[in-house]
């Protein structure tokens, strides 16, 4: 529910100000927010000894505010409504998703809190961190197709994954070993998975005795 303060400049002003902050320390929640610092902006000066839970209110928040703006104050004089204009500037500071005790969270605010975590989510995605990965492919014997033995490997699909260059290598007795290049999109593909899963099972298994990693590199 919203909280309103007016007249802050005047003892009726504060006097509003005085109760509300019986037995807290900031305006709202356990930290200082953007509320402390509207209110803030419109107290003109310390309040007096008649208003002690305002008047340490307003030195926390001050000191805050010394904190974040630490140049020597050359003492220029202004109307209350100056005094906004510093802190507009913490204001800006303070995270955009904190609640605002002096007005009601709209249909547009939640739509562009919801459009700023898609936004996060789509960077993160995209900074994705990529493998190249070189596997040993072997068959089952000498008399295996090592053609068909290679587009049954390439036929496995998956979002993150790319098949690179590939070459026969004797092993011995005939038989010959499929060594081929893939890069990954680390937090979409599993090499173990795609091995164990796909590349030792049926149908693929039929050409495929066994798969093993030679090496696996960041890129």
């Amino acid at each position: 529910m919203a909280v309103t303060f007016s007249d802050l400049h005047t003892a009726d002003g504060l006097k509003a100000l005085e109760a509300h902050l019986a037995g807290k320390t900031y305006v709202s929640g356990d930290v200082i927010s953007k509320d402390d610092v509207k209110v803030f902006a419109a107290v003109p000066s310390k309040p007096g000894a008649e208003f002690p839970n305002a008047a340490r209110w307003y030195e926390t928040v001050s000191a805050a505010l010394a904190a974040r703006f630490p140049g020597k104050a050359a003492g220029v004089a202004g109307s209350p409504a100056a005094a906004a204009a510093p802190a507009a500037e913490a204001s800006k500071e303070e995270d955009d998703d904190d609640l605002d005790l002096f007005g009601d969270e709209t249909e547009e605010d939640k739509k562009a809190a919801e459009e700023r975590a898609a936004a996060k989510a789509s960077t993160k995605k995209k900074e994705s961190g990529k493998s190249s990965v070189l596997l040993d492919v072997k068959p089952w014997d000498d008399e295996t197709d090592m053609k068909k033995l290679e587009e049954a490997v390439r036929s496995v699909h998956l979002e993150g994954l790319t098949w690179g260059a590939s070459k026969l290598v004797p092993v011995g007795y005939g038989i010959k070993k499929l060594t081929i290049m893939l890069t990954i999109v680390d937090d979409l593909v599993s090499v173990d998975s795609l091995i164990e899963e796909r590349l030792c099972e049926e149908p693929i298994n039929e050409y495929v005795q066994s798969c093993d990693i030679v090496a696996f590199n960041k890129i």
